[in-house]
């Protein structure tokens, strides 16, 4: 890209089974009154935020045009509000195309979904599906994605084994993460004991139900110098949408992964995805998902997800360094939340986790059942 747009600042709550102590407006401040105490920044008409792009879902927050009630908090009422409806990353994608389009110089992101407030998450994901043919099935994310496991097991060889080696690696890597929802460790025999949800998926194979919320200051390259000295740049990024019938795809296609992660790497330069990331977050609501997704992007060959897991791939210290949405984000964040690590890892500011030398990361996001729509995104550190 001939200009370039960095991160600025991340702000995140804690991510919480249940976060009945607070409405959604309030969990938004939570996150943008760091951001302005992080980077100075300000509502200035003529040198503060311009545009302020939100995340959210109107099912999960009960109500019609749910960002109508967020304008105040984020600080909208006098400014351009935007809303996405997909996973939270795809407003990274949108704020970059804002700032490099000369549209404008800063862009205040924020992103937030109360699972909890749903009385299941069956009847929100239920609507995601076509309202004639599927949705009388009594389709939803999670049985959708029995089918996917099961397709795609046969396929790249996973076992029950090394799915519950997927997940236990996920809760140590939660263990140093002081956000995450799931942080308890867990065994591979507790996993295989775990309650089957749908088979193959069990309980401990699916991300919990989360309430939570991040914020992120986005700005063009001749303004970041003056809201932080660590700049984290947006090298790449890619979305595409599946298609739309479930019966119209091969479930274990990767086909919109592929397509997304092209468009990244293209931008951004890359050439080897095995090699050349530090820090790989991938959007994994399921176990079997984390190996799928890395064949699709890239990091792991194709159909050689079980392959990988025994190799040692888990055990690298680069994957999910933030536990990975097995640790419990919220749906419609969960992709912004793996930036948010990515972000906190290039920085230098992941504690415990830490990777040694991090200078490029892989972020991912996704929604839908089996993968119906993806978006990557690849950044660098200054």
């Amino acid at each position: 890209m001939a200009k370039r747009v960095a991160i600025c600042a991340v702000a995140q709550t804690p991510f919480e089974q249940n976060a009945w102590h607070k409405r959604f407006q309030e969990m938004a401040i939570d996150v943008v009154e760091p951001i302005m105490k992080q980077t100075g920044v300000d509502f200035n008409e003529a040198t503060g935020i311009e545009t302020i792009i939100t995340c959210s879902d109107d099912v999960f927050d009960a109500r019609t045009i749910s960002d109508c009630g967020l304008t105040d908090a984020v600080g909208a009422h006098y400014r351009c509000e935007e809303k996405i409806a997909q996973d939270g990353i795809n407003a990274i994608g949108y704020g970059l195309a804002c700032i490099l389009s000369g549209h404008t110089d800063l862009v205040l992101i924020v992103g937030h979904t109360k699972e909890s407030q749903s009385e299941s998450r069956y009847m929100c994901e239920n609507l995601g599906f076509d309202p004639f043919y599927y949705r009388p099935l009594g389709l939803d994310f999670l049985n959708v994605a029995a089918l996917q496991a099961r397709a795609y097991m046969a396929k790249s060889k996973v076992t029950q084994q090394h799915l519950a080696e997927v997940v236990v690696n996920c809760r140590r890597n939660a263990a140093k993460n002081p956000l995450a929802n799931a942080r308890k460790p867990v065994t591979a025999a507790q996993v295989l004991r775990s309650p089957m949800l749908c088979d193959p998926i069990r309980k401990l194979h699916a991300y919990p139900i989360s309430d939570g919320a991040i914020g992120m200051l986005l700005a063009s390259e001749e303004r970041a110098c003056e809201f932080t000295d660590k700049p984290v740049w947006v090298t790449g990024f890619g979305n595409c949408m599946d298609s739309y019938f479930l019966g119209d795809k091969e479930l274990t296609e990767n086909f919109a992964l592929k397509l997304a992660a092209r468009k990244a790497y293209q931008m951004a330069g890359v050439k080897n995805a095995g090699t050349e990331f530090d820090v790989v977050e991938v959007n994994d609501c399921f176990a079997y998902q984390l190996p799928m997704w890395l064949e699709g992007l890239g990091v792991c060959e194709e159909g050689k997800g079980g392959a990988w897991i025994e190799g040692g791939g888990l055990e690298k210290g680069r994957i999910n360094t933030s536990g990975g949405m097995l640790a419990g984000n919220p749906v419609m964040i969960g992709g912004l939340a793996r930036a948010a690590e990515a972000v906190i890892q290039l920085r230098g500011e992941a504690g415990d986790r830490q990777v040694k030398d991090a200078r490029k990361a892989l972020a991912h996001g996704t929604t839908g059942g089996a993968g119906q729509h993806h978006a990557v995104l690849v950044l660098e550190k200054a």
